[in-house]
């Protein structure tokens, strides 16, 4: 008899070895809209010990019938999902983040990963143009 193999699930893929330590958040900065769905909401809501209704009016917006998170100002890339601390490039609702944040990258690749490794290979330094530009320093 045959062992039937299930698919992994797509939030669950193997993913490629990389450090995000050292990344300024790119993913928290390019994707300009981060929809949540009522389970995200909800999620935020025991997160901040808050209500649906105060969750959604602090943390959300809509845009094009669809609702998405509030974004900040970023000296770093222009503009960032608020929950972007920017000090340490770092989530800080990491527990509690949508799960479009949960499922990045959706393939085994981080674009900002294979920039940066393509600039080490054919540059004479380590960091990033992109990063350089603005206030952040790279981790030591």
């Amino acid at each position: 008899m045959k062992k039937k193999i299930s698919k992994p699930s797509p939030l669950r893929r193997k993913r490629a070895n990389y450090d995000c330590s050292k990344c300024p958040g790119y993913c928290c900065s390019v994707y300009e809209l981060v929809v949540v769905t009522e389970r995200d909401v909800m999620r935020l809501a025991r997160h901040f010990r808050m209500d649906r209704e105060e969750t959604i009016k602090k943390f959300t917006k809509l845009h094009s019938g669809e609702r998405v998170l509030r974004r900040k100002a970023d000296p770093v890339l222009g503009s960032a999902c608020r929950f972007l601390d920017l000090e340490t490039r770092r989530c800080t609702i990491y527990v509690a983040r949508p799960e479009v944040c949960r499922g990045y990258p959706p393939v085994s690749r981080c674009t900002f990963y294979d920039m940066l490794k393509f600039h080490r290979k054919f540059g004479d330094d380590d960091t990033l143009p992109l990063v350089t530009i603005g206030k952040w320093k790279r981790p030591e």
